[in-house]
């Protein structure tokens, strides 16, 4: 039995890797395709549901890019499950930070995620058995401070696994939160409502990591 209980209206961080530790992103197609998952599955369809609706739209329309646009604006016009606050998608492993909108909304979102995805990339692969370790991991985010710093935490999670540097990483949510980037995955507003501007925003998510990564960086000295 799971010990966290979602309640609606409450934040969330949603987190996973891979067994044993293993890649779960291959490639630039395989980031773009949970990308898409994440919008896809946030809503009550099922997946016979998406299926109807692309292959209608794809009869409609003359050019992919069109369809693209069109299911784009089809997916924005429904009911969520959950609120995306941040992601970062890496190499072995994912975070979230998210909203509940509806009873059993994180359930339901992240359980699509947990099929969908290791389908897609099992065929692909040709791979066989689990993907991800288990089921994914779920903490309660019950007071502003901790919001605060998960969410630089999370934007930043790239550069404290030293994957690259968050501010350019194109797989998570701090290029949108910066302005850098458009993007509509991610509903900013509860963060960055709390700083004066991104700038300022961007000092404390550099904070964030420059703390983080020295805790990263001593847990080898450890003794469990």
């Amino acid at each position: 039995m799971r010990k966290t209980e979602f309640s609606n209206e409450e934040y969330y961080h949603i987190y996973n890797r891979g067994v044993d530790k293993r890649e779960v992103f291959g490639d630039k197609k395989d980031y773009s395709r949970f990308l898409k998952n994440m919008r896809e599955f946030n809503n009550e369809l099922t997946r016979e549901q998406r299926i109807c609706k692309e292959t209608e739209l794809n009869s409609e329309a003359s050019e992919l890019s069109s369809v693209s646009s069109a299911m784009l604006e089809f997916f924005s016009s429904l009911p969520k499950l959950v609120e995306i606050i941040c992601y970062c998608l890496n190499p072995n492993h994912y975070h979230f930070i998210l909203r509940q909108l509806v009873d059993n909304g994180i359930i339901k979102f992240m359980h699509k995620i947990g099929t969908g995805y290791p389908n897609y990339f099992n065929i692909k692969y040709d791979h066989s058995g689990h993907l991800f370790q288990g089921r994914f991991k779920a903490k309660h985010i019950d007071i502003n401070e901790y919001l605060l710093w998960l969410s630089g935490y999370v934007n930043g999670n790239a550069e404290i696994h030293k994957i690259a540097k968050a501010e350019n990483y194109q797989y998570c949510s701090y290029p949108d939160y910066l302005g850098s980037r458009n993007g509509t995955l991610c509903d900013k507003e509860i963060i960055l409502s709390q700083f004066k501007n991104s700038e300022e925003y961007r000092k404390y998510v550099e904070m964030v990591i420059r703390e983080s990564s020295k805790r990263k960086d001593m847990e080898k000295y450890f003794i469990e």
